[in-house]
């Protein structure tokens, strides 16, 4: 079959949620470098190699429907899209809702402060009396929220831009995984660096409704995933965005 990729706008025109569907419906930001981003007009990144391979081994076309990430879960809720690959982390309150696939990125949350606070903010014990932005709908809002000094840090979510806010003094803080941190440090003009080491485990994964043609459609993927960790392709992806496997548990 002739694989076919395309990035959707949010309106659907076909039918989802069949397990057995000949098109996967995956939703993504198009804004978390380097994982899912547009550059010179075509979308790309770690998911989206990701994404095309599962569909290389399932048989499907895969249709990427970019929307901004605060409404992915809502969008997946309601059947306009059948997963999301955007670095969704495997949670408590997330797995009572979804059927998730095995993880396929390891990481931790990091802390990342403008360059030169580094010394005076060294870990999340710090923020104590700080401000700390971090993405709408993620998970490290949680994270910060069940620290032992969570009363004490005043929490911003964004829609975008935390990093921007931080460089400039606006927020004294960021929360976002360690290795999409370290990535934006090392492309992005702005001064920014990492405040100490990361201060919880993450294992991100592909969520699905939980329903039976959800629970049928992940279990046809999770294949594909062993699969591409057996073949050596995953590992390949990863090298490819990141110069290094992020595809298995240190």
């Amino acid at each position: 079959m002739k694989k076919s990729v395309a990035v959707a706008a949010f309106a659907l025109s076909f039918t989802l949620g069949t397990a057995h569907a000949d098109t996967l419906n995956v939703g993504m930001s198009g804004g978390y470098f380097p994982f899912t981003f547009v550059k010179l007009d075509k979308l790309q990144g770690f998911e989206v190699d990701f994404m095309k391979a599962i569909a290389e081994e399932t048989g499907d076309d895969v249709n990427f429907v970019t929307m901004s990430f605060s409404g992915l879960v809502g969008a997946l809720e309601t059947g306009r899209i059948d997963t999301i690959a955007n670095q969704i982390t495997i949670t408590p309150e997330r797995e009572a809702k979804f059927a998730f696939s095995q993880p396929y990125v390891f990481d931790g949350a990091q802390v990342v402060v403008k360059k030169g606070n580094e010394g005076t903010i060294t870990g999340v014990e710090d923020l104590s009396g700080k401000t700390v932005a971090v993405n709408l709908g993620s998970n490290f809002e949680q994270l910060l929220r069940e620290l032992p000094n969570a009363a004490d840090i005043e929490i911003r979510t964004y829609e975008s831009n935390i990093a921007q806010d931080t460089a400039l003094g606006r927020v004294d803080a960021f929360v976002m995984d360690r290795v999409s941190s370290a990535q934006l440090i090392a492309e992005s003009p702005l001064p920014l660096s990492f405040a100490g080491n990361p201060f919880s485990e993450i294992r991100n994964a592909l969520p699905f409704r939980n329903d039976a043609d959800g629970i049928a459609l992940r279990d046809r993927i999770d294949v594909a995933i062993t699969t591409l960790k057996e073949n050596g392709t995953l590992a390949e992806i990863s090298e490819k965005w990141f110069g290094t496997d992020i595809t298995i548990a240190e």
